[in-house]
Formats: structure tokens, C-alpha cells, sequence
């Protein structure tokens, strides 16, 4: 029995090392790791607690919205362009006049705007419409219809402005160009004349290119951060595409496995339910690690000691820790909201590894005492 004891010692002290497992244990992340790598910019940690939670729960993601910030009119030009179609409604004071027609005394010429910018208008010739208001436009053609028609009264109005467009694609129900009216658009009145998305707003996202800038969000955060629903700009390409969020789990849970969300929202109490829970024999109820790349901007509000760091940051690495063993850790998991991508880590406890030993050397153990019983 003496050799036994030699060989669980000694496995013991150089062989736990050595064995296969999950990930990191909750032991080797420790304080002073957490900040060397923060120092070196590699993650931000930060431990859930009943203070951040709230900070992080109010929190507005308006990334999207600050990238077109300034940029863009977020509107169609009051000026007319090439492509403009109009109506063009002349009235005159006598029943013989050259636009007299009916009881109403009057003829609607329906015209656009030509490629030179101009548009004809019966008696009066081409007219110059490109780089003029509506308003201008009228007072031009009436003014070359005087002396040709019986004291006319010119009416212009736009039917669709041609000029001005944007453009829908990708998983909506009528994809196509779409004219931009004098008012100001916003980019959920342009997805809902295009009929709206195809699939679910949580699961589609919308992508906004504007000249050079390029900008992503969920279909469901325009409205519920209506900042992030700008104007649109002419010559905008809109992109919606049906993308499902997932996320992943590993370590000492009872399921390593990819999953879809299932619900517009999932809280990281039911993430763990999904999975089965933590593995009884293995997990450490104090690392449960969730690790996202989160808003710059936020993670200041949570470590303001790295503002100067994070300066001109998008996005940066963060593992979120809660421990499960206080009852309070299982109120703040209902709390926290997973998002797309997330990876969900659930350290082995320290005395896994001796379990796992322990399995390992069982049939030698087992061999050694068969030996030993036909020796004897």
C-alpha cells in the first residue's frame, strides 16, 4: 500500500497540472492576473454586483446612431432635380383659352424633369426646372404663358421626387428604389414602405451606407432607442438581413454547446437553464464568466479608470464574473440581458482536477489490488 501512496502523491503534485480540461479554473483567474491584463489592454473584468447591474441595464447602445451623427441633410433637397415628375395645372380666365377644358377651365400636363433639367410646357417651350424651388418653377411658366394665354393661373405640384432616392434591399417584403418626399425620413418609415422585414425584427438587422460610412444595428433598437432611428439622406443604401443571435457556452456546464435564441430576449439565468445548468461534480459556483465585446463608452461608465485608455474606442474585450454561491448572484443572472455572441464560461472548481486524477489512475489501483490479492 506504501507504493500507492508514493504514486498518489507524486500524481498529485505533478500530474494535476497536466490533465485535460474545460478552460481556466476559477482559481487561476485571480486578482492580480485580472489586472496585469487589464494593463496590458488584453480584458476589462468587471464583477457583477447589485450597483452595476442597474448602470448596465440602463445603459443606451446609440453607436449607431453617433456614426451618422452631422452626417447627411436627413432629408430630400426643396430644390427640383433631373427626374422629378410634376403636374403642371393651368387655368385661364376665358372658356376659349388654350388650356380651357370642361366645366373646369382648366388642363393638368403631367412632365418631368428632363436630363438637361428642363421640362415642356405646352406654349410656353422648355422650361428650366433643375436647381429651382416649386415655387420658382410656377412663377417662370406663368410668366411665359403671359400674352399667350387668357390671364393664366399656374398650379405645380411634385408627384415623385426621382431626384432624391434611396434604396432597400435584402430581406424585406418589397425591395426596390424609393423617392425621398420634402419632408425628413427616418430609416423605420423607409423599411415600413418597403414593407417591413421578412422575419423577425429581433433577429433582423439593418445595415445604413452612407458615403463612405457604414453603420450595423438590430431591426428592434430603432425603436426601442428611437435616437438610432436617423434620417435618411438621398443616395442611402439600406440592408436588412436575417441574421439569428446565438451564443456559446463551455466549461463545466452539463452541454458545451452553440445556441439560438429562442425569445426576443434571454436573461443569463435562462442562458444557464438552456445548457442544463452547471455540472454538479465539476463547475465552481463562483466563475461563471461571461465574455462580450461591449460599448467603449459604457465599460468607462463601469471602470472610469480606463477612460484615457479607452479614448477613441469603439468596442472593448470584457469578461463579466458573478458568483452564484450568494442567492444575490442568482437574482442579478435574471437581470442581465445576453446579447448576440456572447460566450458563457463556467470554470472548473479546483478539486475537479483531483476527481479527474482519480479516474484516471482507478484501474490501476484496481490491477495493483487483483495482483496483490494473488500474490498474497
Amino acid at each position: 500500500m506504501r507504493f500507492i501512496s508514493v504514486l498518489v502523491a507524486a500524481a498529485a503534485l505533478f500530474g494535476c497540472s497536466a490533465l485535460p480540461g474545460d478552460g481556466p479554473a476559477a482559481i487561476n483567474i485571480t486578482s492580480q492576473d485580472v489586472e496585469s491584463s487589464a494593463e496590458a489592454g488584453d480584458f476589462t473584468v468587471v464583477v457583477i454586483d447589485p450597483v452595476n447591474i442597474e448602470a448596465i441595464r440602463a445603459y443606451r447602445p446609440l453607436a449607431f446612431a453617433n456614426q451618422f451623427r452631422g452626417v447627411g441633410r436627413g432629408g430630400s433637397p426643396t430644390l427640383l432635380g433631373v427626374g422629378d415628375t410634376l403636374v403642371v395645372t393651368i387655368w385661364e380666365a376665358s372658356p376659349d383659352g388654350l388650356f380651357s377644358s370642361g366645366d373646369s377651365g382648366s388642363s393638368q400636363i403631367p412632365s418631368v424633369v428632363d436630363e438637361n433639367g428642363f421640362i415642356f410646357v405646352p406654349y410656353a417651350g422648355r422650361v428650366r426646372a433643375a436647381g429651382l424651388s416649386i415655387e420658382g418653377l410656377r412663377q417662370s411658366v406663368q410668366k411665359k404663358l403671359v400674352g399667350k394665354a387668357v390671364e393664366p393661373q399656374v398650379l405645380i405640384s411634385l408627384k415623385d421626387k426621382l431626384s432624391s432616392t434611396a434604396v432597400v434591399v435584402g430581406d424585406v417584403m418589397k425591395p426596390g428604389v424609393y423617392p425621398l418626399p420634402l419632408r425628413n425620413t427616418r430609416l423605420l418609415d423607409l423599411v415600413a414602405q418597403a414593407g417591413g422585414a421578412r422575419e423577425a425584427t429581433y433577429e433582423t438587422v439593418v445595415t445604413l451606407k452612407r458615403g463612405n460610412r457604414a453603420g450595423t444595428t438590430r431591426l428592434e433598437d430603432l425603436i426601442e432607442y428611437p435616437e438610432n432611428n436617423v434620417y435618411i439622406s438621398p443616395s442611402d443604401n439600406i440592408l436588412l438581413s436575417h441574421r439569428p443571435r446565438t451564443f456559446s457556452a463551455f466549461g463545466a456546464v452539463k452541454s458545451n454547446e452553440l445556441v439560438p435564441f429562442r425569445t426576443k430576449s434571454v436573461s443569463m439565468a435562462e442562458a444557464l437553464a438552456t445548457v442544463g445548468g452547471l455540472s454538479d461534480s465539476r463547475a465552481d459556483a463562483n466563475g461563471v464568466f461571461l465574455f462580450r465585446y461591449e460599448d467603449a463608452a459604457l465599460v468607462r461608465q463601469l471602470r472610469p479608470e480606463l477612460a484615457d485608455k479607452l479614448a477613441g474606442k469603439k468596442t472593448a474585450p470584457l469578461v463579466y464574473k458573478v458568483g452564484l454561491r450568494d442567492p444575490k448572484g442568482f437574482f442579478m443572472t435574471q437581470h442581465f440581458e445576453m446579447r448576440d455572441k456572447d460566450i458563457l464560461y463556467i470554470a472548473n472548481h479546483p478539486t475537479a482536477e483531483l476527481g479527474k486524477f482519480l479516474q484516471i489512475i482507478a484501474p490501476l489501483l484496481s490491477n495493483y489490488t487483483v495482483v496483490q490479492g494473488i500474490t498474497d
